[in-house]
């Protein structure tokens, strides 16, 4: 009898490179011109540029963030084997200074990820769940007293998408990385040699 197949889990990649003084503009066109091209292959969930600063998270200037989602793995890597992407790294690689950086991020991950770093790992999930409740606690209750009652006429189904969205779009750019600069410290705190694993 074989054994049931693992469902495909979706994955992201988050990718930072740093960009030239001179190279800004060239870079964000180019960059532009493959996050478009990722729309059009299989599997494609989103994609988005982050300019440095808009994280919260005190980036150098001219470090900048990319992030790609796919539904699987075997769709993320027909992505990083086209030809698209090829065409696109050359076009943006006379605009950066040095390799990229890339790491695979999952779930809540992405709000946690520690600032250019390829290598530190991410916080233990009792502390991602913490910082996560924290953030979305007031997030939610604010727009419980701000923005539902805006919407009290609306059907159930358009309302909370709207409500869920805000919370999503609130959380990723402006709770979350600020909870996690603030709390840095204690989100990726060492334990004691005698109780690591």
């Amino acid at each position: 009898m074989n054994a049931p197949a693992t469902p495909s889990r979706a994955v992201t990649v988050l990718v930072t490179r740093r960009v030239a003084p001179q190279g800004v503009a060239g870079f964000e066109t180019a960059m532009a011109g493959m996050i478009e091209a990722a729309t059009h292959l299989p599997g494609h969930l989103g994609g988005q540029l982050v300019r440095p600063g808009e994280a919260g998270s005190g980036d150098e200037p001219l470090l900048y963030h990319v992030v790609f989602a796919f539904d699987n793995d075997a769709h993320l890597a027909a992505w990083q084997d086209s030809p698209e992407r090829s065409h696109w790294l050359a076009q943006i690689a006379p605009h950066t200074i040095g390799a990229q950086e890339m790491r695979r991020v999952s779930g809540l991950d992405y709000w946690f990820a520690p600032t250019g770093s390829t290598t530190k790992a991410p916080p233990p999930r009792w502390k991602v769940a913490v910082v996560t409740w924290l953030g979305i606690f007031p997030t939610v209750l604010l727009l419980f007293l701000t923005v539902a009652p805006l919407l009290a006429d609306w059907p159930l189904v358009p309302r909370t998408m709207v409500i869920t969205m805000l919370v999503v779009v609130l959380m990723t750019w402006v709770v979350a990385p600020r909870l996690t600069r603030w709390l840095a410290g204690w989100l990726h705190a060492q334990p004691p040699a005698g109780e690591r694993p």
